[in-house]
């Protein structure tokens, strides 16, 4: 009887232990390429850019990557937009059978292309932000650092537990 307390207590110390310590799969983020720029997700949640922020928080470095890439999403959309608009108008001028300003479309143009390394700034910035809060989650894992086995010694059944 005394035995199969022990053994119980054990049991359940071991299960209460690998849900206290360390991070798990699901913490880590996942970055999937889609057509336009990269998606990020957390186990099956997708991630906005501010949910990214909000995870971010506690690991200083990656959080400065992240706020890194999104300053260069946020002047990359701006400037992509304005570009769009600039070349938008005169096709559809010139669709609607008015006199069209290619001049004005060309400026769009060159907006659109000035976009187009900022975006791959963001793309750099926040892949790296990923990889270093991947990284730290590891590095911060319990597990990592200690390790728990069960032993048999002159006392008995038990946990060793070498840090």
């Amino acid at each position: 009887m005394k035995f199969k307390r022990k053994l119980l207590s054990a049991m359940l110390f071991t299960i209460c232990l690998n849900f206290s310590f360390g991070q798990t799969a699901s913490d880590s983020i996942s970055v999937k390429k889609v057509f336009g720029g990269y998606k990020f997700y957390q186990g099956e949640k997708k991630l906005s850019m501010s949910a990214l922020v909000d995870i971010m928080q506690l690991n200083v470095q990656a959080l400065k990557e992240i706020k890194s890439a999104q300053s260069a999403s946020t002047l990359a959309t701006i400037i992509s937009g304005a570009g769009g608009a600039l070349v938008g108008w005169p096709i559809g001028t010139a669709a609607g059978g008015g006199k069209a300003n290619w001049v004005m479309a060309g400026i769009g143009a060159g907006l659109i292309i000035v976009s187009i390394p900022i975006s791959q700034s963001f793309n750099r910035h926040s892949k790296q932000a990923v990889s270093i809060y991947n990284n730290g989650l590891k590095a911060n894992s319990f597990w990592n650092k200690n390790e728990l086995k069960f032993s048999l010694n002159k006392d008995g059944v038990g946990l060793t537990l070498k840090f």
